[in-house]
């Protein structure tokens, strides 16, 4: 007998809910053949199978909330006689079980009232919601570190969690009448989408976010663009698109306004000397934000096969939680949707998204005489706790003026 358990699902992502099972109670399975998807936070994988067998068991049905490490099913070794399914009352036991609370070691005491939190268990504690003046502590003095954290975030996922509790419940909308409720189909919100409502419900509550605007004359780039993206596809593999002068622009100007590639924890401000740029991916599920990392060593050959590689993963549901983390700033494309303007909202808990938008041709001022340009408005939203107006303005500034003479991406100005 083989059992089939939740894998470690990343960093900070302690919980997941079962999507749906490829195989029932019965069906014989080959190893590594997928068995279960699992929703998590972020994004969704598949559960292969450790071995082969027959699907012998499922204990963890569709919908149900399972914590890392939990029992989803087992499988009977070879062609043995299969179980029927369990029934959601025996699921139930054990979820029971794992439900009671760990005892606090024996030699854990109360920290000091005035003992200042470490910063690992203040952003823990931020991100859960876990209190973390209820965690025993096993530290020096009993103070709580971020291992207690962790075990207490083990416990409070391996509770069983109400189906009727979406995570981004905000109000209950009241009855439809009879004649529009038999025109209307209800469907639950994936565990992705709720996140997504939630985390970006959450910024608008905390972040002093507010959006400044320019526009900036593609003509350049659209030329250069032109000229070599035929022999840029030959050579790289990869088509040659807007993002990789973007992105390149997007990190000089970090550079030079380091507010931007900040973030705020607790009372202090992190300013980060590296440049991973998120890029946003719209997808079936919902938005993904995969990061590009180290974009002020890559070329615009590499941005652009790391975007392009993204985005065909994005959409095919293969991206690995570690993809998703550790972005600095991001960028948001509306403009393939056909976006002339938009507010973009942050990407926590970076302090700084730009938003691009539909290159449309407009009557412009040139040399005092009117010529037809190819224009794309640029909005930078931004954390006004961390960013001050003339730092945002600025940015957007020297992103402007890096895309019209794209010169200035290749000689570092």
């Amino acid at each position: 007998m083989t059992e089939i358990r939740v894998p470690t699902l990343g960093e900070s992502v302690t919980e997941a809910t079962i999507g749906r099972w490829f195989k029932k109670a019965g069906d014989p399975v080959a190893v590594d053949e997928p068995l279960v998807e699992l929703e998590t936070d972020k994004v969704t994988i598949e559960v292969p199978a450790p071995s082969a067998g027959t699907l012998s068991e499922i204990i963890a049905a569709d919908g149900a909330t399972v914590a890392v490490g939990a029992l989803l099913g087992q499988i009977t070794d070879g062609a043995g006689a299969a179980k029927p399914a369990a029934a959601p009352a025996k699921a139930a036991a054990p979820a029971a079980a794992a439900a009671a609370p760990a005892p606090a070691p024996a030699a854990a005491k109360a920290p000091p009232a005035d003992a200042p939190l470490a910063p690992s268990v203040r952003k823990l504690s931020a991100e859960t919601g876990i209190d973390a003046s209820t965690v025993p502590g096993s530290g020096k003095d009993g103070r709580v570190t971020k291992g207690d954290m962790l075990a207490a975030i083990e416990r409070a996922a391996s509770a069983p969690t109400p189906v009727n509790q979406p995570a981004a419940a905000v109000q209950v909308r009241s009855p439809s009448p009879a004649d529009d409720a038999a025109r209307e189909e209800r469907v639950k919100m994936t565990r992705l989408r709720q996140t997504i409502a939630r985390r970006l419900k959450d910024v608008q509550n905390t972040a002093a976010m507010l959006t400044t605007f320019n526009e900036v004359d593609m003509t350049n780039v659209m030329a250069l663009r032109a000229h070599y993206k035929d022999a840029f596809e030959k050579k790289h593999g990869a088509k040659l698109g807007f993002m990789g002068f973007f992105t390149k622009a997007v990190v000089q100007a970090l550079k030079d306004i380091p507010a931007v590639n900040a973030e705020i924890d607790g009372s202090d401000l992190i300013y980060k000397n590296y440049y991973h740029i998120g890029v946003a991916v719209g997808t079936d599920k919902g938005l993904v934000v995969p990061v590009v990392r180290d974009c002020d060593h890559k070329s615009i050959s590499d941005i652009e096969k790391g975007i392009a590689d993204f985005g065909r993963r994005a959409r095919d549901g293969q991206l690995k939680i570690d993809e998703m983390q550790g972005g600095t700033f991001t960028i948001t494309n509306g403009g393939i949707y056909g976006s002339l303007m938009s507010t973009p909202i942050l990407n926590a808990p970076q302090s700084g998204i730009l938003g691009m938008h539909k290159i449309q041709e407009r009557p412009m001022v040139v040399g005092g005489k009117i010529e037809v340009r190819p224009m794309m408005y640029l909005a930078l939203s931004y954390d006004h706790r961390v960013i001050d107006g003339k730092e945002a303005v600025t940015f957007l500034v020297r992103v402007k003026e890096s895309l019209e003479d794209p010169a200035r991406l290749v000689l570092d100005l």
